[in-house]
């Protein structure tokens, strides 16, 4: 049997750099035989310039809304690009499916293994059942009043039986759960709904992009009443409660999810004691889900991973959809953290990407680290143009 052999200026394990000189042995269908030093490899050894790391992971892809992008221009504000989101959806299907394709192979060719997937549809079924990435499907409802909460999570509830009809077929390893969309469209009942039907499962919510949600169940007031405005609902349909979103939403899981909070741009410290605090007494387990490019896409603006960082906060990164990014790419989100926080080691940066997500999914058995024996895709990553590409 035919070896590929691989060597490059540093080599990742998804913990830590390894000692300089190791070669990983693979064999022509991608499963790692060994990993030894240079003096024992042999001969036709390939020299990579950069880092090979294992294959990435995208806690936090939107790859149903590919067609989207260069439509909602960078820096309009989170309000102005929901509406935008949500009013700019009348896209020919050809169109939809041919930015799915093509996301999803962009996507593969960078090296990213396993997705953590947000869709409102089953778009993506056809293109996730060919597929070689590992897909955590999130089917994220939207329900915004108690009356039409039965009938909303019904509806999701059957987008999330098709996509795990199509996929189960092509790849068992394939997961699907339902989720909230965010703390500013899903109704008490509708959270219980969700909370009753996800037991042990991961799921995720988008949180505290903007100091609007957490004025919201504070006052009932706010610039996501003109959200609201474009689907008939004229003042919020949410309970004020005095208190932060994060705060008013968190307490309605008490099933053993393990809950991915995506973007936290706006979440205060003190909000963040709180909810990892209730976490930990409730049995819940929470995840982190960083989308620098994202957030500098909408809001000009990044988020506090310092903070994370001082409390021990388990972190993933995400590269959100390509309507608020330039691509989807887990290596420049590396990059972009390295630009705006370059004191935060390289290596802490890229257990992020690999083992960190891998483990929040669950899937760290098989992927995130490389290591003899594993099949999970071996990535080389240059830090300097922040691209990364897929070796086997």
């Amino acid at each position: 049997m035919a070896y590929l052999k691989f060597r490059a200026e540093r080599l990742f394990d998804g913990h830590r750099f390894l000692d300089n000189g190791k070669v990983i042995i693979a064999k022509e269908d991608g499963a790692i035989q060994d990993i030894v030093p240079l003096a024992e490899a042999g001969d036709n050894i390939q020299y990579l310039e950069g880092i090979l790391t294992p294959g990435l992971i995208n806690a936090h892809c939107h790859l149903e809304l590919s067609h989207l992008k260069d439509v909602i221009p960078p820096h309009t504000g989170l309000i102005e690009f929901l509406c935008s989101v949500v009013t700019k959806r009348g896209f020919a299907r050809e169109i939809i499916d041919e930015a799915i394709i093509k996301g999803e192979q962009e996507m593969y060719d960078n090296g990213i293994v396993a997705v953590g997937d947000i869709g409102n549809t089953a778009d993506t079924a056809a293109v996730k059942s060919k597929s070689r990435i590992r897909w955590q499907n999130f089917v994220e409802v939207l329900s915004f009043t108690d009356e039409k909460a039965v009938e909303n999570f019904n509806h999701y509830k059957s987008v999330a039986g098709e996509l795990e009809a199509k996929l189960q077929t092509s790849n068992s390893k394939h997961r699907t759960s339902i989720v909230p969309h965010a703390p500013y469209s899903i109704s008490p009942k509708t959270f219980q709904l969700i909370n009753e039907a996800t037991k042990g499962q991961v799921i995720s919510i988008h949180n505290q992009e903007h100091p609007a949600e957490d004025e919201l169940y504070k006052t009932g007031a706010g610039d996501y009443l003109k959200l609201f405005n474009i689907f008939g609902i004229d003042k919020s349909p949410f309970p004020v409660t005095g208190k932060s979103s994060i705060r008013s939403i968190l307490p309605y899981f008490n099933n053993g999810q393990t809950i991915f909070l995506i973007h936290n741009s706006y979440m205060p410290e003190e909000d963040m004691v709180w909810a990892n605090n209730y976490a930990a007494a409730n049995g819940l387990k929470l995840v982190y889900c960083l989308c620098i490019n994202a957030n500098l896409y909408i809001e000009n603006r990044v988020p506090p991973i310092d903070m994370l960082m001082k409390h021990n906060c388990h972190i993933v990164l995400g590269t959100d959809s390509y309507s608020s990014n330039w691509q989807l790419s887990i290596a420049n989100e590396i990059a972009a953290i390295q630009q705006y926080f370059p004191h935060i080691p390289l290596e802490t940066v890229l257990q992020w990407a690999t083992y960190n997500g891998a483990k929040a999914l669950g899937w760290e058995d098989e992927l995130g680290s490389l290591s003899k024996g594993r099949n999970e895709g071996l990535t080389h990553f240059n830090l300097d143009t922040g691209t990364s590409t897929r070796i086997i």
